[in-house]
């Protein structure tokens, strides 16, 4: 059994088409088809329901499906162990980050590449859920997310910081007054916020919630940068993880208020899966997180 063909397998059941997974495995849609037609041949099992196009995985693939990522997985995580004992890691490493988080990728990126000069990393914005499912299906090599609030299972984590919020509104006559604001105050502006399929945005609404506060905002999107801009040319105002002061200091547009914080803050971290043994890569990832964090354990 080649372990092309399990790669070619395990990219179509991500992708679920044919040309996309041919193009995320760098070969043409036939070589990629007849790939699979020889390691169905060699299985004596169909995997894939196929007509003219993808339809989806047999009862048979879904069942070889985990076996497969696992398995290179493994190939993958002893051609690291191997390589680790000459020095610097290389190949691609792969992040997966909520995008409450994304300030911290900058700190995290530089650890990785001055330690392990050989490798590139590709940085992909998910939800929490996203990130331990990918984990999971050996996706991603780790993920930066949330620790506490639905604290994900079967994962190695390093805490990194405590996530604090601020209020964020056009600079004008609407601003409040320098200075911290409650929970309570914000209720009379129009929002805009992450949609409730972000676990940032839950969190939020637990917080308000456990303030007597209950909004509904304006407006709603996946990412920051929808909501700043909103909040510059459509009237709006928003909360935000106090990380993206920095992305946003000296834009006169913007008037920038620290929320009261009288509830627990929840902590953000990097996870890699909780596996023996542990690829050498998450290795990585774990030291990378400490270094930032300045801790000495997880």
């Amino acid at each position: 059994m080649q372990l092309r063909a399990l790669r070619y397998f395990v990219t179509l059941a991500r992708e679920g088409h044919f040309a996309r997974a041919a193009e995320a495995c760098g070969v043409t849609q036939p070589t990629l088809s007849s790939a699979l037609a020889a390691l169905e041949d060699q299985l004596g099992k169909r995997l894939v329901e196929r007509d003219r196009r993808f339809i989806g995985l047999t009862q048979e693939g879904r069942a070889m499906l985990p076996w497969a990522q696992q398995l290179l997985a493994a190939h993958e995580g002893m051609v690291h162990a191997v390589e680790a004992l000459d020095g610097p890691l290389h190949g691609e490493f792969r992040l997966g980050v909520i995008p409450a988080a994304t300030p911290s990728v900058g700190a995290f990126s530089e650890a990785l590449l001055r330690l392990h000069p050989g490798m590139t990393i590709s940085v992909r914005s998910q939800t929490s859920r996203e990130i331990v499912r990918a984990i999971e299906a050996y996706e991603i090599d780790a993920g930066i997310t949330y620790l506490d609030h639905e604290s994900p299972a079967n994962v190695i984590s390093v805490p990194l910081y405590a996530e604090r919020y601020v209020f964020v509104t056009a600079a004008g006559e609407r601003s409040p007054a320098p200075g911290p604001v409650s929970w309570g105050q914000i209720e009379g502006y129009p929002l805009c916020l992450l949609h409730q399929g972000m676990q940032n945005r839950r969190i939020l609404d637990t917080l308000m919630s456990g303030q007597g506060v209950s909004v509904r905002p304006r407006a709603t999107a996946d990412g920051y940068v929808a909501l700043l801009a909103m909040v510059r040319s459509g009237g709006l105002a928003t909360v935000m993880p106090e990380r993206y002061v920095g992305l946003i200091e000296g834009a006169g547009w913007a008037s920038v208020h620290p929320l009261a914080m009288d509830a627990a803050v929840s902590r953000i971290g990097v996870i890699v899966g909780d596996r023996a043994p542990l690829d050498p890569v998450a290795n990585a990832a774990l030291g990378c997180a400490r270094s930032i964090a300045g801790v000495d354990g997880v």
